[in-house]
């Protein structure tokens, strides 16, 4: 049995602009949320008729191998490789979007547990999953535009794509990798089964097929399309027309148009071909492909608001857009933004004004606004104060009170320091001053100032008279921080001589 030369694929989503909201804000928008679930719905859409069209193929190399197995059994046994690989891949992913999807929607963590939990985090299996399938992948494929192609959709930063991202984005990325595995299995099948003639079709099986750069368009970007037929006939091209306009005779079959509507929108037309008895053959064609609002992923690095007269790490990034072609500035004069490496700090001026960072980034060669986001300003909040000391092995310990401190550790420190290190900030301040507070066997208080963040040689007489058990006090610690601003610290810490 003989087969005809096989329908052109649907190039799946090359250029995946898809909305990763800033979510340094406490809640995720109800709107984003039901934007990714609708993106999520059209990619699975698109995934199942990949999949039915690769089932097609199998099929007819199936039927192919019980006509000729001596012809087609090698080239059958790399299609069931591919597929056992494919669904493997497949399914894997599809556990870890299970894992992702039982999470709200708005949920920033359970992403980054799925990929990154020290026992139980798959990011790492996934990529090296990922490295093989596409080294399979690619060299069953002899065309260098569709191994680039193939190469760049399964090329995936999974840190940067998961780490802190809510769990609505990260199940619609994983769609996306699941709609990339079913293109790349086709692509592959494709490869094979013109290499046994099995997509030899005759005149009269001619169809027109659309094959658009993506199905998601950001608003204000090109829709790219190319239109051809099943089988081409090398000394004649087909008269194609969008609706009732015929594109040019010099377009070789690739239609443009720029998108400045959001929505779903349909590409419809037909195209026609003189057939070897004259007769004129029309094939009609139809694409659905989206249109989306431009957006870009902009993120705070270690909180979840802006400290004024502090450098603010943040991350903004573009999905699909290469890091050096993303521009960012505050939009209303509340600090500045400046880019360091690939990444960008914020220092904000004003406490009690938003920050409004703009996002831009270069799109089809020209600068386009991907979004603009506003950030709460605050004051840095108080440090605390505590002893920095050496233990008898020589580590940096920090005193913080509530416990016994060696008095030849406290001899042996100059004076006291201050910082924010809660976990998520890391920030020294400078010591101004301070008092230290002790008790006479009469009850009495010994107030005694330091020398600046030193203790003063008075305070250093009053630690040699201390005895085990014996406790005192240091207050009205007054530091300044990188804001520049000077305050006296509430916290009083209590020593108490080991």
């Amino acid at each position: 049995m003989s087969f005809g030369s096989q329908t052109p694929r649907q190039k799946m989503i090359n250029l995946m602009y898809i909305v990763l909201m800033a979510m340094l804000a406490l809640n995720v928008s109800s709107d984003v949320l039901r934007g990714f679930t609708l993106v999520d719905d059209s990619l699975v859409r698109t995934t199942i008729n990949s999949n039915q069209q690769n089932l097609a193929l199998y099929d007819a190399l199936a039927q192919s191998m019980a006509n000729n197995p001596e012809k087609v059994g090698p080239w059958y046994e790399k299609a069931i490789r591919i597929k056992d690989k494919s669904d493997s891949l497949y399914m894997f992913v599809g556990d870890l979007k299970a894992r992702i999807n039982n999470a709200k929607q708005d949920d920033l963590e359970v992403s980054s547990f799925v990929m990154f939990s020290p026992r139980t985090g798959k990011g790492t299996e996934l990529a090296e999953q990922i490295d093989q399938f596409k080294e399979e992948i690619v060299s069953q494929i002899e065309n260098p535009v569709q191994k680039k192609i193939i190469s760049d959709n399964l090329t995936l930063n999974i840190p940067r794509l998961f780490e802190g991202t809510p769990a609505a984005a990260a199940a619609t990325l994983l769609s996306k990798l699941q709609s990339d595995i079913r293109y790349a299995e086709g692509e592959a099948l494709h490869s094979i089964t013109q290499d046994i003639d099995i997509r030899d079709l005759r005149v009269n099986q001619v169809n027109a097929y659309v094959i658009p750069n993506s199905q998601n368009i950001v608003r204000g970007g090109k829709l790219s399309a190319q239109i051809i037929l099943a089988a081409v006939d090398s000394t004649q091209r087909p008269a194609i027309y969008i609706g009732e306009r015929k594109l040019p005779e010099n377009s070789q079959g690739i239609y443009e148009t720029v998108c400045n509507t959001t929505g779903d929108f349909t590409l419809n037309g037909y195209m026609e071909l003189n057939s070897s008895d004259g007769e004129v053959i029309r094939r009609n064609f139809s694409q659905k492909y989206s249109v989306i609002e431009p957006s870009a992923t902009v993120s705070a690095t270690l909180m979840n608001v802006l400290y004024a007269g502090y450098d603010n790490p943040i991350s903004i990034s573009v999905p699909g857009v290469p890091s050096s072609q993303v521009q960012a500035a505050v939009a209303n004069g509340n600090g500045t933004l400046k880019r360091e490496g690939n990444s960008f700090v914020a220092h904000p001026s004003q406490i009690g004004k938003e920050a409004v960072i703009r996002v831009s980034a270069n799109v089809d060669g020209r600068s386009q606004v991907m979004g603009e986001y506003a950030y709460q300003v605050r004051a840095l909040p108080d440090p605390s104060p505590f002893i920095e000391y050496k233990d008898a092995n020589g580590n940096s310990k920090r005193y913080r009170g509530g416990a016994g401190l060696p008095k030849a550790s406290l001899m042996n420190t100059d004076g006291i320091v201050a910082a924010i290190d809660d976990g998520l900030l890391n920030i020294n301040f400078q010591v101004l001053g301070f008092e230290t507070v002790f008790f006479d066997n009469m009850g009495n208080a010994v107030p005694e100032v330091s020398s600046g963040p030193n203790f003063s040689t008075r305070q250093k007489d009053m630690f040699r008279r201390l005895s085990r058990g014996k406790r005192f006090y240091i207050s009205r610690v007054r530091a300044k921080g990188p804001d520049g601003v000077e305050r006296v610290l509430p916290a009083t810490l209590e020593v108490i001589i080991n």
